[in-house]
């Protein structure tokens, strides 16, 4: 049986639309557990790059559905620096690094997504949080830095998955909301969650519009719906609310930004799935590079943001680059529903 995935995604990324074979696995599983990776299953690699494998499943049925916020994601590149040092510690560097990524429940969904982000991001640290310290030894020589719920994490992470099941946790929506605030805003905060919550129990076709249970029906798809709520919440949290937030932050203001809404590129994806391409790569952008500095005036000049910027102080972090996916567009006819940034704010 093979395990379905529903994405939504909110990042500036490269499309890759190729036939992929997936690894094999020691064993199957059909849930998130708590323990480090064993098994086949589905894989997600949410960065820059969007790689999506199916593996065939032994047993139960593992479908899915992933959210992220519905936001407007601003891709900084930025030299990573540090890696884990293998010490039971929140954090290993006490610095954030552009590709940095934390781990809410890395059980066997989560260490594989561990595994991928490093061999993408060689020089990011990866941390991983748990109920219990059980498992720390065998995280810690995957090269997750684990620490344990309620340690007090040294700073925010740009890219958070959220893997837990609900299982267990009297408050569900209380505990995505917690790893909520683990999250800078600059990356994705991506929620794992089952595919219960759609209302369909006939054998009938389903997809990411099918209706969802009604609240009140069934408490185990009240709490997966209330806790889905609370991830696309914090889209509020985007990277210019971020900084608005914080006021002044001592990175440059000339570094350019690439931005693509998640909308945008949800349909960007889903119109490469219907070309049935292979062995091709597409860029997801909106055409409209902006320096930090130029992006947070609009934010300023908006009106609709109670509090304001004021400045950037850094000097010598790393530069950006200037996307343009005008190729990508001409070839699949795609064009986005959001234009620019300031367009997207305009529409606020």
């Amino acid at each position: 049986m093979s395990v379905t995935t529903n994405l939504c995604i909110s990042s500036c990324v490269e499309f890759v639309g190729r036939s992929q074979k997936p690894k094999k696995r020691n064993s199957a599983s059909s849930s998130f557990s708590n323990s480090p990776c064993s098994a086949s299953t589905t894989t997600l690699l949410f960065s820059r790059s969007f790689k999506f494998t199916s593996a065939a499943q032994n047993r139960s049925p593992a479908s899915f559905r992933m959210t992220t916020p519905v936001a407007v994601k601003v891709n900084a590149s930025a030299t990573v620096e540090g890696v884990p040092d293998n010490k039971l510690e929140a954090s290993s560097t006490g610095t954030v690094g552009a590709t940095d990524l934390l781990i809410v429940g890395p059980g066997v969904l989560g260490c594989i997504v561990a595994e991928k982000w490093r061999e993408e991001y060689p020089g990011s640290q990866i941390h991983g949080q748990t109920l219990t310290s059980d498992h720390h030894d065998e995280l810690i020589k995957m090269g997750i830095s684990p620490s344990l719920k309620g340690t007090q994490l040294t700073h925010k992470f740009p890219y958070v998955i959220f893997c837990a099941p609900p299982y267990g946790n009297p408050d569900y929506p209380g505990e995505v909301r917690e790893a909520t605030l683990n999250w800078n805003g600059e990356g994705s905060f991506l929620f794992t969650s089952s595919s219960a919550p759609y209302d369909c129990s006939d054998n009938g076709s389903c997809d990411e519009d099918t209706p969802v249970v009604p609240i009140g029906r069934s408490p185990r798809t009240d709490n997966l719906l209330k806790a889905e709520k609370v991830a696309l919440e914090a889209g509020d949290r985007g990277a210019h609310t971020y900084w608005l937030e914080k006021g002044t932050l001592d990175i440059r203001p000339d570094h350019i930004l690439n931005l693509i809404h998640y909308e945008d590129a949800a349909s960007l994806s889903i119109t490469i799935l219907k070309k049935k391409l292979r062995g091709r790569i597409f860029l997801g952008c909106d055409n409209h590079p902006l320096s930090r500095q130029e992006l947070m005036e609009l934010v300023n000049k908006s009106g609709k943001f109670s509090k304001k910027f004021e400045a950037f102080t850094g000097t010598s972090d790393p530069l950006g680059k200037k996307l343009n996916n005008s190729k990508t567009r001409a070839e699949l006819g795609w064009e986005p529903k959001y234009p620019s940034f300031a367009q997207f704010l305009e529409s606020l």
